[in-house]
């Protein structure tokens, strides 16, 4: 993936609004183009889980110079905005975190909201979709839409942090989910110390 497209960065209502501030900053760090959209339960999940109560306060949150040269915000009910069409080159997308009813509605191309679209857009295009769900326990119903998306090529990545790293804060299970993101992307990070067996 070229660092000149942009990667898209949808935040939805599942709750893991932690994990998402961590990610954008991190692709801040690492100087990467964002197109951002935020559901409105999304900005809700902000607020209710950190506090997080406007987009400008994210930004100020992950840093707001970081943010004036590489953040550019679209509105989730813009279905003609530039995520929404595969002519538009981007470097793929993630969603973080990412509810089961966005999951669904991407698994069978509903397309209604700008996610859903830009979404449904990388899938054709056969770019990487990353998809982060938090939720358990897992019904036949979620299970089957991760199972349809795993098939037309996204990567399900649930907010599963590991132990054998021996997480000595919060901030370090998140870390660990953020970094697997990141590599996913094929964006650099330090975030985590690699397994290098025993």
């Amino acid at each position: 993936m070229k660092n000149g497209a942009p990667i898209v960065f949808a935040i939805t209502g599942a709750s893991g609004a932690p994990y998402a501030v961590r990610l954008l900053e991190q692709l801040l760090v690492a100087e990467r183009k964002i197109s951002l959209i935020v559901s409105s339960y999304g900005l809700r999940l902000l607020s209710t889980e950190t506090d997080i109560k406007s987009i400008d306060a994210l930004r100020d949150r992950v840093g707001a110079n970081a943010w004036a040269k590489h953040v550019t915000v679209f509105a989730n009910d813009d279905r003609g905005a530039a995520p929404a069409s595969g002519s538009a080159k981007t470097a793929g997308m993630v969603v973080c975190p990412c509810s089961m009813g966005t999951l669904s509605a991407i698994s069978i191309g509903a397309s209604r909201s700008l996610i859903e679209r830009a979404a449904d857009v990388t899938l054709k295009e056969r770019r990487k979709l990353i998809l982060m769900p938090r939720e358990t326990p897992l019904s036949a119903i979620h299970l089957g839409n991760m199972l349809r998306l795993a098939r037309a090529g996204a990567v399900i990545l649930p907010a599963s942090p590991a132990f054998y790293n021996r997480p000595q804060k919060l901030e370090d299970a998140i870390d660990f989910v953020v970094a697997r993101i990141l590599d996913q992307l094929e964006v650099e990070n330090t975030l985590v110390k690699r397994w290098k067996g025993n």
